[in-house]
């Protein structure tokens, strides 16, 4: 089906970063495990290190994974806002320029999917 521009976009958008007394969004998503309907999209302090972000941030959001224990985020393959990305140990998400409303996603090499269910 087409699809038709209605025009110019004549208005302010409403999530602009200075909405977030702070913080910025970052959407993460862990791939090939569909337990989690829906990535998650995060209000996160920009000095925020890898670190709290890798060691606190992701095992509060998908902890409840009964795999989750097995993961080895050093392994994991992920991506910034669909392009490869390598993460800097100690450095904040503004240093490796992970800014507002960045999109986050991360592979987990040998865990896939619910119990290793393969979709």
């Amino acid at each position: 089906m087409p699809t038709v521009s209605i025009g110019e976009y004549r208005f302010a958008p409403a999530d602009t970063v200075d909405k977030f007394h702070g913080n910025q969004l970052l959407t993460l998503l862990w791939d090939d495990h569909l337990m989690f309907c829906a990535p998650f999209c995060l209000p996160v302090p920009p000095d925020m290190p890898w670190e709290a972000l890798t060691g606190e941030v992701l095992p509060q959001l998908y902890g409840q994974h009964p795999d989750w224990a097995a993961v080895d985020l050093d392994a994991a393959e992920w991506t910034l806002n669909d392009e490869p990305f390598l993460p800097v140990a100690g450095a904040s998400l503004r240093e490796m320029d992970i800014g507002h409303k960045s999109v986050l996603r991360f592979r987990t090499p040998g865990v896939v999917g619910l119990f290793g269910a393969h979709f």
